[in-house]
């Protein structure tokens, strides 16, 4: 049966060792950059004294969704602290923040494309199909080939896995406003770079976040599995656990990149509700 053989993964090697190849100088650029960047934002924020980021962090949430969930947010956050996660937990949500800019960067622009060539959607959408059911621990494997050991190789697969939905709801959201609001732009004299900017971008905007929302949620998920690849954070304080059934770190990191993950939702669903188009429909 060998010579039936279809040799699809011999052929995704050679392909991948001539992108290696070929554009090494670019894959060391966007190493650096991303490396430099990391360091950068988890220096920041491991640096902080952690009471500094909890109040901030607080606050933020007091502003964006009322006092009872900047009290909650900010007990949960102190909890990480008290379970000795706190430095773990600065060095996900920097690599977790890295990821979700560039996936936001990449996939609104998709999306605002798609929404409005029927061909790039169609192009797209099988694309996305592939990306949102490939199991994510391969996409681990050519980010490590092209991009070494590290952090860096955890947040392209993370920014793989995460950007879809980011793409998906921004093409959802500019489709579904009103042909008529539209029509009434151009019949004024609008240009379509002006009618994207003032009306169909902020229409869309509650859709845009709710992407947003899920691109955090999904990377947030990829904490773990970027841990295989040397990937500080939490991810690898549940490996650590794992590789040693050590019960208890399990639970405590576990519980950590929950509480980051419920306080992320809960604050990005709250931007998207407080835009003007949110507020005018709950008026309605």
């Amino acid at each position: 049966m060998d010579e039936w053989r279809i040799p699809i993964g011999v052929w995704v090697e050679d392909a991948i060792d001539w992108v290696q190849d070929t554009f090494q100088p670019v894959f060391a650029f966007i190493r650096d950059v991303l490396i430099a960047a990391y360091e950068q934002l988890s220096s920041l924020l491991e640096l902080s004294p952690f009471w500094v980021m909890v109040l901030l962090l607080g606050v933020l949430g007091w502003l964006v969704r009322g006092w009872r969930f900047g009290v909650v947010g900010a007990a949960a956050l102190l909890l990480i602290q008290f379970v000795d996660q706190w430095e773990n937990a600065m060095q996900t949500l920097a690599l977790v923040t890295i990821a979700v800019v560039v996936a936001t960067i990449v996939a609104i622009p998709i999306g605002i494309v798609a929404a409005r060539s029927r061909i790039v959607s169609n192009a797209v959408r099988p694309v996305l199909d592939f990306m949102q059911t490939m199991p994510p621990l391969v996409y681990l494997i050519p980010a490590v080939v092209l991009f070494r050991v590290g952090v860096v190789p955890g947040m392209i697969a993370t920014v793989i896995f995460a950007v879809p939905p980011g793409i998906r709801l921004t093409e959802l959201g500019i489709r579904q406003v009103d042909a008529e609001v539209v029509e009434a732009g151009h019949a004024f004299g609008s240009t379509p770079g002006s009618i994207l900017r003032n009306i169909q971008l902020p229409l869309a905007l509650v859709t845009i976040m709710a992407g947003i929302n899920q691109v955090i949620m999904l990377s947030l998920s990829m904490v773990v599995l970027a841990g295989f690849v040397g990937a500080p954070g939490l991810g690898q304080q549940v490996l650590s656990a794992i590789s040693r059934l050590d019960v208890g770190l399990g639970v405590e990191a576990g519980l950590s990149v929950v509480i980051l993950a419920i306080y992320l939702d809960r604050v990005t669903a709250a931007l998207g509700a407080r835009s003007a188009v949110a507020r005018l429909e709950q008026t309605a």
